[in-house]
C-alpha cells in the first residue's frame, strides 16, 4: 500500500511541480506569460466582487502573484510527495486562490451560447480535479494515521 501511495502522491504532485517549472522558466523580468494571462482576468475578477460585494480587492503586483503561485505549487508538490499534509493544504490553497481566477464562467450569461462551451470545459477540470482531490484526501488521511 505503501508504494502504491508513492507512486500516487509523485503523479499528482507532478502536475503542480511540472507546472510550476514551466511558470518559473518563464518567469523572465515580466513574469512570463502567466502574468500576461492572469492580468485580464485579475481585472475581471476584482471588477465582478466589486460589483457584487462592494469589496475592492487591493492592487498588488502581477509578478508577485506568480512568484507565489510558483512557490505554493513547488513547495507544496514537493511536501506532497514527502507525506506531508502541509503540502496537500499549500495545493489546495493554490486552486482556492486561483480557480475562481482563472476560470470565469460567472462573467458569462447561461442563456447565451459563449457560456456552453466554457461552463463544460470548467466542469470536466472540475470533475478531474474532484477526482483528484478525492485522491489527495485519501492521502492526507492514511499520511495522518
Amino acid at each position: 500500500m505503501s508504494v502504491t501511495s508513492f507512486v500516487g502522491r509523485v503523479l499528482f504532485a507532478s502536475i503542480f511541480l511540472l507546472s510550476a517549472w514551466q511558470e518559473f522558466s518563464d518567469y523572465g523580468t515580466d513574469g512570463g506569460s502567466a502574468a500576461k494571462t492572469l492580468a485580464p482576468k485579475l481585472q475581471v475578477f476584482s471588477k465582478h466582487v466589486a460589483e457584487r460585494t462592494g469589496f475592492e480587492v487591493p492592487e498588488f503586483d502581477i509578478k508577485a502573484a506568480v512568484a507565489a503561485a510558483v512557490a505554493m505549487k513547488g513547495v507544496g508538490g514537493l511536501l506532497f510527495i514527502a507525506g506531508s499534509s502541509l503540502g496537500a493544504y499549500l495545493l489546495l490553497l493554490h486552486q482556492l486562490i486561483f480557480i475562481p481566477i482563472l476560470h470565469d464562467f460567472y462573467n458569462y450569461d447561461p442563456s447565451k451560447q459563449e457560456f456552453n462551451p466554457i461552463f463544460i470545459k470548467f466542469t470536466q477540470v472540475s470533475s478531474g480535479s474532484h477526482h483528484l482531490l478525492s485522491l489527495v484526501i485519501e492521502t492526507v488521511c492514511d499520511a495522518c494515521m
